[in-house]
């Protein structure tokens, strides 16, 4: 942050240290500097793999079998609503002053304001679900880096790339096999120092440019700090290649098959759809070239092929052209069965799309999208939820753990901007990261029906258990084994319905209505009186004689 920032943040060294290379789930390329003679840095390997990747994936994206069945995830993940906005910040389980969470909320509205999410949110998740990965610039004022973040802008994934470097400079610093051999030597196990960066070509990829991701010696290229650029990925990374992957991977080839498998139906149908003639022509003994020119003396004496010109509106003789479905002439010698002309039938199973639906399916599968939507006839029930196929809530949690994934993108720029303005402190974050997390809009009712007849069905269980409290099973039973409640449900829905007896939100039930009719009328102790407060009368001591001795039997 120093270079960036105008200022460091430092934190807390760790004692503890290890001979194992952070992990390249986040598709960074790993080289190593401080060597005898030079760095190496592979640009046609890996590199040029991500580049033609991404550019497969845009492709395929605009393919309309795959362009549907990547609206129907973005549509389920990004729901948007008039009046609410996609995606707001839950902070119920952060332990923080309520000061606090509204200064994060401030700065959390202000960061979509910057991204302009509310009104682009679809094409963001969209591009950040094609590509598998998202860069964004955090524009600051270096002059006044306590103003917090200005911009934020988007970056083309072709143009950037994250490089990771190892320095094994000095006599103490080893390859990591060299310090897993040399581990009992804590001054030859000392563990390589990794510098993290990111690299802009804005030539990349464009005639005259690298062609390929950017590189260290790229002409025009720029060296940018980590902390500037927000990195989102899909989480899906070939651990053969450490190549980060798009959600369309799996895609690929189910696109591919589908596109042959319609290509040769369209070859078969234009080739065997018509009926075509067979003509049996009679060329007596006539030698073989004479019988091959008599053979095309008849063909073109009868052969009348007419075509209609749909944009002049003529209709022209276009006898010198052959085409795949002209009729056969065949020559029949002398003692056959003369001329002859028969009639070639054409395909008989040209309706069949077995075929195209069980790739356009493999297709939806491949996506993780629910193979009833594919159906043009498909409709929404509102019915149980034994109804609803098990693939829609499949693709609930699929398109829940997407949404966790893409709320990095969220994540880091807030930290940024908390730590610019002086809201939070780095050390801050660290604990109360894990305690912020973001709500998206749903709008999956299969998932609403489940959860709905889950609760009808146990509500059902205990009013027919609401017997048998007391004499088999508690109440605590009955709340953790049917109502499923935890401890710490529990302990608010007692506080909850407290409080709501004693605001008399909920009515007093029959028996507790029972019970105080019987104390009333009891009268066993005036002070308790429910709704009324009896006064004791004045009395003038100074006037009034003492009182006589109650006799007996009196009070």
């Amino acid at each position: 942050m120093a270079e960036l920032f105008g200022f460091r943040i430092t934190r807390k060294k760790d004692d503890a240290e290890t001979f194992t290379l952070p992990s390249s789930d986040d598709g960074a390329e790993d080289i190593a500097t401080g060597g005898f003679f030079s760095s190496v840095y592979d640009i046609e390997g890996k590199d040029k793999t991500q580049y033609d990747l991404i550019k497969r994936y845009r492709h395929i994206a605009q393919q309309p079998e795959c362009d549907s069945a990547i609206e129907d995830v973005v549509n389920e993940a990004i729901v948007s609503d008039l009046d609410d906005s996609p995606v707001e910040i839950e902070l119920s389980n952060l332990n923080a002053s309520d000061r606090l969470k509204d200064s994060i909320r401030e700065e959390f509205k202000y960061i979509k304001s910057l991204m302009n999410f509310d009104k682009k949110c679809h094409e963001i998740f969209r591009t950040w679900y094609i590509d598998g990965r998202v860069f964004y610039h955090k524009v600051i004022d270096l002059d006044n880096p306590s103003e917090g973040i200005q911009d934020i802008r988007y970056i083309d994934p072709l143009k950037i790339r994250l490089v990771r470097e190892t320095d094994k400079t000095g006599s103490n610093r080893l390859s990591p096999f060299d310090v897993a051999k040399n581990g009992n030597n804590p001054k030859d196990s000392a563990a390589p120092k990794i510098n993290e960066y990111y690299v802009y070509d804005p030539s990349a990829g464009k005639k005259g440019g690298s062609g390929i991701y950017p590189t260290q010696n790229a002409k025009g290229a720029v060296k940018i700090a980590k902390d500037a650029i927000t990195y989102c990925t899909s989480g899906l990374v070939d651990r053969n290649k450490q190549t980060v992957l798009s959600y369309l991977q799996k895609a690929i080839k189910a696109l591919n098959q589908l596109r042959m498998i319609e290509d040769s139906l369209v070859i078969y149908r234009l080739s065997r759809a018509p009926e075509r003639r067979i003509f049996y022509i009679d060329v007596g003994n006539l030698p073989k070239a004479k019988a091959e020119q008599y053979l095309r003396e008849v063909m073109a004496r009868y052969r009348n092929k007419l075509t209609y010109d749909a944009n002049t509106g003529e209709v022209r003789d276009d006898k010198k052209y052959m085409s795949m479905m002209e009729d056969f002439w065949l020559p029949r010698r002398e003692g056959g069965r003369g001329t002859e002309i028969s009639t070639l039938p054409g395909g008989q199973n040209l309706g069949e799309l077995t075929d195209v639906e069980y790739f356009q399916k493999k297709l939806f599968r491949s996506l993780n999208v629910p193979e009833s939507r594919m159906a043009d006839n498909a409709s929404f029930s509102l019915g149980r939820s034994s109804e609803v196929l098990r693939d829609e809530l499949k693709f609930s949690k699929f398109v829940g753990r997407m949404r966790k994934r893409f709320s990095n993108l969220f994540h880091d720029i807030l930290k940024t901007q908390l730590i610019l303005k002086n809201v939070i402190t780095p050390e801050e974050w660290e604990s109360m990261s894990d305690h912020i997390q973001y709500d998206y809009l749903y709008d999956n009712h299969f998932a609403e029906l489940k959860d709905a007849e889950l609760m009808q069905e146990r509500l059902g269980l205990v009013q027919t258990a609401d017997a048998y409290i007391g004499k088999y099973y508690s109440v605590d039973f009955i709340r953790r084994k049917i109502l499923r409640q935890t401890d710490d449900e529990i302990i608010e829905q007692n506080k909850l319905i407290k409080y709501e007896k004693e605001a008399g939100i909920i009515p007093p039930t029959q028996e507790e209505m029972e019970m105080a009719q019987t104390i009333i009328q009891s009268g066993a102790a005036a002070n308790q009186n429910l709704g009324s407060t009896q006064t004791e009368t004045e009395v003038d001591t100074d006037s009034v004689e003492a009182p006589e001795s109650p006799k007996g039997g009196e009070i």
